[in-house]
């Protein structure tokens, strides 16, 4: 298991499990990041990363990325 933030571009993974506190558990779920999803990285730019999840692209930050496990 590594965190998104690690992950090459183009890489399909699955989210194994969310961390962080739980508001912000709640926030980055509500986004589609939730465990058994496909997350893959489209780019990086500046510290901030778009992904495709669940059939929608979002952006996140770096220190979001970083409580977002997959494997």
């Amino acid at each position: 298991m590594m965190p998104l933030s690690m992950v090459k571009q183009g890489e399909p993974n699955i989210i194994r499990r969310v961390g962080g506190k739980e508001e912000t558990r709640r926030f980055i779920e509500n986004l589609g990041f939730v465990a058994g999803a496909e997350v893959t990285v489209v780019s990086e730019t500046g510290g901030n990363m778009i992904v495709n999840v669940k059939d929608s692209r979002v952006a996140i930050g770096k220190d979001m990325a970083n409580r977002i496990m997959v494997g």
